[in-house]
């Protein structure tokens, strides 16, 4: 459904920004789990396969980057993790746009996992899900959710504030 400003004009690019916005919002409550939760459990290595240097080796992998360090490893990682983070946005707003909440934060949420337990093995990097240990398996599924609830609480709320406007 177009969104429309108070006089009835259709606002071009209102969704897809604020749907970004939320990716972005999201990404940062994600990041915030994992250093919430780093500090509860005094942790000093990573806490999942995400939280790793594993996303930054898979995109020197897929760029090619010979000679990568640990490093750059970890800053490849973090630009993945915020640019997809913040562009995953969009399809929440897709979904949420065409079949409602909760069934498209439950649909976004699926597609995370799905991917999350897929590419990771399928790109070599880890170990299939089911050999994951208990507590990495719990983070993963953990720092998913607050991403995912961001999300939408996000989009949806930005959303409805612009409607009262």
């Amino acid at each position: 459904m177009p969104d429309r400003s108070p006089n009835g004009r259709q606002r071009l690019f209102a969704w897809p920004v604020r749907a970004v916005l939320a990716g972005a919002a999201g990404t940062a409550a994600l990041t915030a789990a994992y250093a919430s939760e780093r500090r509860l459990r005094h942790a000093r290595k990573p806490l999942d396969y995400d939280d790793s240097l594993v996303p930054g080796q898979i995109v020197a992998t897929i760029m090619h980057l010979p000679h990568v360090t640990a490093k750059e490893d970890d800053e490849l990682g973090l630009a993945l993790r915020w640019s997809y983070g913040s562009a995953f946005g969009l399809f929440h707003g897709l979904l949420r746009r065409t079949i409602g909440e909760p069934w498209a934060s439950a649909a976004f949420a699926g597609t995370l996992m799905t991917a999350t337990f897929s590419l990771f093995p399928l790109l070599g990097r880890t170990p299939p899900p089911w050999r994951w240990a208990a507590d990495v398996l719990a983070t993963s599924v953990a720092t998913h959710v607050v991403y995912v609830g961001a999300v939408a609480a996000v989009d949806d709320g930005t959303a409805a504030l612009l409607q009262a406007r």
